[in-house]
Parts: C-alpha cells; sequence; structure tokens
C-alpha cells in the first residue's frame, strides 16, 4: 500500500526520536510539578523559553560558551522558578487546582510579552558549538552531531530525574510529602523546602530543554507555548504525575509524530491530539497513571 523507500522511514524515526526527546523533559518537567505539588504549571513553556534566551544572552552579553550555560541557564532559571513557588504559588496552597492554572497562564503571557517588546517575535540564531558541528553517517542518512547528543544528555537527564524520584530517599520523602504532609513534617522534615525544590527542579528541566534547542530552532519569545499544548498532551497520555509515563509517551509520541509525516503528513500536526483521544476513552487515567 506504500512504497516508502527504507532510508525515508528511518531517517524520519530518527529526527521522531529527537523531538520526542524535547518531549520527554518537557513533560516530564510538568508531570513532576503535577504530582508532586498538584499545580497544572502553564507557565512551562515561558520556562522553556527563558532557557533558550539565558543561553543566547549569556553568550551576546557575558561571553559564556555553550557548556556553561548549559549547567548555569537551568541552575538560573530552576532558582527563578523556586522564586515563583515561594512568592507566589505558596499563596495558593489548598485552593482549587484553577487558582494556580490562571497564575501560571498569566505569569506566562507577562513573561513571553516581555521579551516580545525588547526582542520581538523574530527568531534570534544561536550557532551549534563548535565541537558538536558536523555530521556522522548512518548509512540511510547523515545526521548532525548535536541532534546526536541532545539524544544522549536528554536519555541521561531524564534517568537521573526518575532514579531520583522513584528510587532515593529523597523521591519517597516527597511522594510521602504530597500523601501527607503534615505526618512527613512531624517526622522533622521540612515538607515547605521540598515543594520548594520540586517546582525549582521542574523550571531547571524545561530551561535544560531550552537551552539544547536553542542551537537547532531560533530563540524567540513564543517558542514555548508552540511546545506547551503538545507538552500537556503528552502528559495527560502519560499520566498525570508519572515520571515513567512522561519519559516513554514523550520519546513514542516524537517517533509517532516523525512515522505520520510519512505516511500521512496531513495529520502529523494533529497526531498527538489523535493520541490523547483514543487514550482517554480507553484509559482516563492515562497509560501510566493510577486510576482514582
Amino acid at each position: 500500500m506504500f512504497d516508502i523507500p527504507l532510508q525515508v522511514l528511518l531517517g524520519q524515526i530518527t529526527i521522531g526520536l529527537v523531538n520526542g526527546c524535547f518531549y520527554a523533559i518537557l513533560s516530564l518537567g510538568l508531570a513532576l510539578i503535577f504530582g508532586l505539588l498538584n499545580v497544572i504549571n502553564f507557565a512551562h513553556g515561558a520556562l522553556y523559553m527563558l532557557g533558550a534566551f539565558g543561553v543566547y544572552l549569556a553568550m551576546q552579553k557575558l561571553g559564556v560558551n555553550y557548556w556553561w550555560s548549559l549547567l548555569l541557564v537551568p541552575a538560573v532559571i530552576g532558582a527563578f522558578g523556586a522564586l515563583i513557588e515561594r512568592l507566589l504559588l505558596r499563596r495558593l496552597m489548598g485552593l482549587d487546582h484553577l487558582y494556580g492554572l490562571l497564575l501560571t497562564f498569566g505569569l506566562a503571557l507577562v513573561l513571553e510579552g516581555i521579551f516580545r517588546d525588547i526582542y520581538g517575535s523574530a527568531g534570534l540564531p544561536y550557532p551549534t558549538p563548535p565541537e558538536l558541528r558536523g555530521l556522522i553517517d548512518l548509512g540511510f542518512m547523515r545526521l548532525p552531531i548535536y541532534r546526536v547528543w541532545i539524544v544522549g544528555a536528554s536519555l541521561v537527564v531524564c534517568f537521573a530525574t526518575w532514579f531520583l524520584i522513584e528510587r532515593t530517599r529523597l523521591g519517597s520523602y516527597l511522594r510521602a510529602g504530597t500523601e501527607n504532609a503534615k505526618m512527613v513534617q512531624a517526622l522533622g522534615i521540612n515538607v515547605p523546602l521540598m515543594v520548594t525544590f520540586v517546582y525549582a527542579l521542574g523550571a531547571g528541566l524545561a530551561a535544560f530543554a531550552g537551552v539544547l534547542a536553542a542551537p537547532i530552532y531560533q530563540v524567540q519569545p513564543l517558542m514555548g507555548s508552540n511546545i506547551l499544548i503538545v507538552t500537556f498532551a503528552v502528559v495527560v497520555i502519560g499520566g498525570l504525575g508519572s515520571t515513567a509515563g512522561a519519559i516513554a509517551t514523550g520519546l513514542a509520541l516524537g517517533v509517532i509524530e516523525g512515522l505520520s509525516k510519512v505516511f500521512y503528513p496531513e495529520v502529523s500536526s494533529t497526531i498527538v491530539f489523535v493520541v490523547m483521544a483514543i487514550v482517554l476513552l480507553v484509559r482516563p487515567a492515562g497509560l501510566f497513571g493510577r486510576e482514582a
């Protein structure tokens, strides 16, 4: 039925895997914040945008290279996320989820508006690091080295975050704090500090994805809002609050999106939402979520 060359098919799978890495990192940050804090964080796309602008401004204004920015920018944006949680979101604890959604949505609009007024809507280029330029011949396609780096770095960061939350004592404290904060605090654990740490970690993951994206996509104020809706769909499909679900679903949907461009290009921009609708009909809690 489909006469598709194998090289084209494998090439789209590879490109889809790269896009899936961005979905995985961003949805992992969203899943962490919702799963442990019960906050629907609409500012996540703006934090991703801040990460891209952070690496751009670090180079232009301070002369900081890509590798230092990869460490410093997520840390700075993570600290900014901690301020957001301490000064704004903490005041909404115990209230309906809608208040947190509206607050983070408004914050995203403010941040995007500030950067759009200063830098305009046109994209700003960020050069690929010299060490990561060039191509790798895979036989069926020539893949830029930088995209290979994105896949490797994303998988390492995603696995490290999953391990931290699911397999360490700190992660068990975090999960217990969301189930019964008073009991955990009675054991001498600073639950408010853990809440701040989780939001900062989610913000740092978004900024890390922004730094990785800067050499591929043009740095511009609306880059976060363009990917945020797809990221929310990934989180819903994987299961709200599931870290493993966010990672696996992000990677899988990136590949599915890439394959759809080969077999049926007209649905490539909506295939994620089609999958979301099907999953919600069959399993409303998501593929990895727990039924209420």
